[in-house]
């Protein structure tokens, strides 16, 4: 039998990345003489990519953009975040707690995401978590990304999983709408990048803190799952 996989997203729910994504979007808004986005305003606009931060903080100003404008800002937001990996993004806590107790349990371990595939390895690397996760999929990894279920499926075929004993956790509706297309249990953080509280979106399970997520209950979710 296979080893049991989770299946974490990485912004906003293994990794509190919103201070550099939100230094980066004022760098590039910054360009466009735009004025700088605070961090309770930055919750409207993150969780998306850096195109619909621009998009979203350039609407929340009335000001238009037209496409070339857009690219041109969209290189800058993610030449900006690059240059600056890992800046101050750091697991949210009981993160690390979490990965080995699961590790210590037997799980695979994996990463699937809607950060390019070369800015989410870059960020692992930096903070020294690479040899956790069996697979690293972003949104150029395959031809497909999330909300699309392949992309979850594709990713845990990739750490050599199986989707029947996997559980997915996640921040956002994007997470909770793939995992339940691709008939795989969910749960969802509370923390994360989303402007609407999770339980709306109907995951398997919430937790406010990585002490929650439980040997116990991955495997009665997994296990539900299969039946």
């Amino acid at each position: 039998m296979s080893r049991p996989i989770i299946v974490f997203d990485l912004d906003g729910t293994l990794i509190d990345t919103a201070p550099d994504l939100l230094d980066s979007l004022n760098h590039s808004l910054a360009a466009s003489e735009l004025a700088a986005v605070d961090e309770a305003g930055f919750r409207r606009f993150v969780g998306h990519g850096g195109r619909v931060m621009i998009e979203r903080a350039h609407a929340a100003q009335r000001r238009s953009l037209d496409v070339a404008e857009h690219d041109r800002l969209l290189k800058l937001f993610l030449d900006h975040y690059t240059d600056n990996i890992p800046g101050k993004s750091r697991p949210y806590p009981g993160v690390i707690d979490a990965i080995a107790l699961f590790e210590n349990a037997g799980y695979l371990l994996a990463i699937c995401t809607n950060k390019y595939e070369a800015n989410s390895r870059a960020l692992i690397e930096a903070l020294g978590l690479t040899r956790h996760f069996a697979a690293i999929a972003g949104q150029d990894t395959f031809a497909f990304r999330k909300p699309d279920p392949r992309h979850l499926t594709e990713t845990i075929r990739l750490a050599g999983g199986d989707p029947h004993r996997a559980l997915m956790v996640g921040d956002s509706q994007t997470d909770i709408d793939t995992a339940k297309a691709a008939g795989i249990p969910v749960v969802a953080v509370d923390f994360g990048y989303t402007d609407r509280h999770v339980r709306e979106f109907e995951p398997s399970a919430v937790i406010s803190h990585f002490d929650a997520l439980t040997l116990d209950l991955a495997q009665r979710l997994i296990a539900a799952a299969g039946h």
